[in-house]
């Protein structure tokens, strides 16, 4: 019996739990178009009004994910995991996660996107780098995750598209921030992409599409309890995004604070925390461990002995980038032409920042885009960011912006001064990672 796209609009918006083949016959609409744009967003609209139980949300994971390829990764011996984040800026974990896990005996295929709004993108990052193909051919990414255990790559053509149509319908109808089609949208991709295992870093904060634990944890339960449903061995962590995760921002930039971390030149603390305690559950969650704490050990240990810088290398080279890139970074990535430092206009100590703000400043100065044709400019951005808690005398530096030219200095310089708050006594957080969820323990701190 053919299920009409109608009746299903019409059992939503009454507040009706959808069955498995009433989802299952959407999927199919969205997938062929042979449900129109309007049903689409009609079913989109009652979906973030009514929400879904985790039955439908499990279903429509599944059937979002069988709407396209799903990868299989026969001939490679290791575990298979991967890690998501709901973004954030100055958030380059993945360039080093993906290495540190990979040295660590994991095959890390990881499919990441573009920057989006205020956040920065993995892949715009990636293509600061000469010759670095974001998007190879099913052959190449396979070729890069057996020879350098990982490859991070852009999501392909035929993976999930359903997906695609769905969340570009969302965009345009405020829908997204639905937390069922929010979790089916992440989750169809990573089970497309062949995985056993994934780790979840969820942002909660200032620079966060989520703006508070409350909410983020509540995203990272429903993730984590769906990814179950759908066979998924999941685990999230929710982590502070009350001011940039690394020290820069911007795609060169971040870049090259990711060859420091991995090479010792540099470490940023709260960037270091975070990315150990995702590589630690992500080698736990993959069954390299038989403990959390052994985990992290493995890890910190890669890091320390070169073998995650080294796994780096040979993803970039893999993957048409320098085969010298980690040696001679400086020498590889574009850089600005405007480098310019903001000076505190008082004395006191950096209390709070305007994260999502700074994040725009980023593409203010054509870092990110304002639309999806925009191009580029992968050189600017701002470093030497100064975490919060900070002691600054009138006149001490605490941010370096790189600019195209002196008008987009002036204005990202207006915007700094406007996104810190400089005071007398800074209450931050004593851990970034905020909270570990997982399936047996959703609350588990």
């Amino acid at each position: 019996m053919t299920v009409l796209p109608q009746e299903i609009v019409r059992a939503k918006r009454d507040g009706k739990a959808l069955s498995a083949e009433e989802i299952g016959a959407f999927v199919k609409g969205l997938t062929d178009e042979s449900f129109g744009e309007g049903q689409v967003a009609a079913l989109a609209m009652a979906i973030f009004l009514n929400g879904m139980s985790r039955k439908e949300a499990v279903a429509l994971t599944l059937a979002m994910r069988d709407s396209g390829d799903v990868l299989s990764w026969e001939g490679i011996e290791a575990p298979i995991a991967d890690k998501h984040s709901t973004g954030g800026v100055g958030d380059n974990v993945s360039l080093m996660l993906a290495p540190i896990v990979a040295a660590c005996g994991v095959a890390v295929p990881m499919i990441s996107g573009r920057g989006l709004g205020h956040t920065g993108g993995t892949l715009d990052k990636l293509e600061s780098i000469p010759g670095y193909t974001a998007m190879p051919s099913s052959e190449a990414f396979r070729k890069a995750v057996k020879e350098a255990g990982c490859a991070i790559i852009g999501q392909t053509g035929n993976l999930a598209p359903a997906d695609k149509r769905f969340y570009a319908i969302r965009d345009v109808t405020g829908t997204v921030e639905s937390i069922p089609l929010i979790t089916a949208s992440i989750l169809s991709k990573k089970l497309a992409a062949g995985l056993q295992a994934l780790v979840l870093d969820v942002k909660a904060g200032s620079g966060a599409f989520m703006p508070d634990a409350e909410s983020a944890m509540e995203l990272a339960n429903t993730l984590v309890e769906v990814a179950d449903g759908a066979g998924l061995p999941t685990t999230a962590l929710v982590t502070d995004m009350n001011e940039p995760l690394a020290s820069a921002a911007g795609n060169a930039l971040e870049v090259k604070n990711a060859v420091d971390f991995l090479t010792g030149a540099h470490r940023d603390p709260r960037l270091e925390e975070v990315t150990l305690a995702l590589a630690a559950e992500m080698l736990y969650c993959a069954g390299r461990t038989v403990s959390p704490d052994d985990a992290a050990a493995m890890a910190g240990e890669a890091l320390a002995e070169g073998n995650a810088a080294e796994c780096f290398q040979r993803m970039v080279a893999t993957l048409g980038g320098p085969t010298d890139f980690v040696e001679n970074v400086e020498s590889h990535l574009p850089k600005a032409p405007i480098v310019r430092t903001v000076e505190a206009p008082e004395g006191g100590v950096l209390t709070a920042c305007r994260t999502r703000d700074l994040g725009l400043a980023v593409v203010s100065l054509g870092g990110g885009r304002r639309n999806a044709s925009d191009e580029i400019d992968h050189a600017v951005g701002l470093s030497d960011l100064r975490p919060l808690g900070t002691k600054l005398e009138r006149g001490d530096g605490f941010a370096t912006i790189h600019a195209r030219d002196e008008a987009s200095a002036d204005a990202a310089h207006e915007a700094l001064l406007s996104c810190y708050t400089i005071g007398e006594a800074y209450e931050g957080t004593a851990s970034t990672v905020l909270r570990r969820i997982d399936g047996s323990s959703p609350a588990k701190g």
